[in-house]
């Protein structure tokens, strides 16, 4: 089963009159939709422009596994465990809340920044926070995040290229630019789809593109 989210059915969020625009995939604050809580392990993916000089203050986080992808501009990360990190495109970032983190996001660049976030829910709650970045992720190498029993790929295709859907229990697809055709499906920047039960299924980039696919087992806490 393939279910699609348009660009334009996510939810608004953020706050524009301070340089701040968010699109959320997923029930998110005052939208809340008991239907569209969540997705695999997958609780969260976050569409985040800001301005220059444009941020999050410091806010807390816990029992979450959280997947940022700089797509544009310096992302300046500073968290309550002395991580100082500036980020650039095709640079990811891993903080893992556990039982509790507290960190600031800007934009303290010249330019426009762009960046996804994902969050996932852990197998297993609490343990201790950790962070790490890599630093261009190579284009289809597999992220993994085991603590979610989860594992991301950033796909770059050229037009008329294709790349196979992993095997997984859940798959997300969200196109972070370009346009791919997915099945009987064509998505532009800003759709996503989630995918169940399908095998053998492939995209192939109709324009050149930049696709973040999630592979996620469904695996219970003992």
């Amino acid at each position: 089963m393939i279910r699609i989210q348009r660009a334009d059915e996510r939810y608004p969020g953020g706050e524009p009159g301070e340089g701040i625009d968010t699109r959320h995939a997923f029930s998110f604050g005052r939208f809340y939709d008991p239907g569209n809580l969540r997705f695999g392990a997958l609780l969260a993916c976050n569409e985040e422009r800001l301005a220059p000089g444009a941020g999050f203050d410091e806010h807390p986080h816990s029992h979450t596994e959280i997947v940022t992808w700089v797509v544009e501009g310096e992302l300046t990360h500073r968290d309550s465990a002395g991580h100082a990190t500036v980020l650039g495109p095709g640079d990811l970032q891993y903080l893992s809340a556990a039982s509790g983190v507290r960190h600031t996001e800007r934009n303290d660049g010249a330019v426009p920044l762009t960046f996804v976030q994902m969050w996932l829910a852990p197998v297993e709650p609490g343990g201790d926070p950790s962070y790490e970045v890599v630093r261009a992720l190579s284009p289809d190498a597999p992220y993994a995040v085991p603590a979610a029993a989860s594992t991301l790929r950033v796909h770059r295709l050229a037009a008329g290229d294709r790349a196979v859907l992993p095997e997984a229990d859940s798959v997300y697809v969200h196109v972070v630019r370009g346009a791919v055709r997915l099945g009987a499906h064509d998505l532009a920047p800003g759709d996503a789809a989630r995918v169940t039960a399908e095998r053998d299924l492939g995209l192939r980039a109709v324009a050149d593109a930049e696709v973040l696919v999630w592979a996620m087992r469904d695996v219970l806490a003992p």
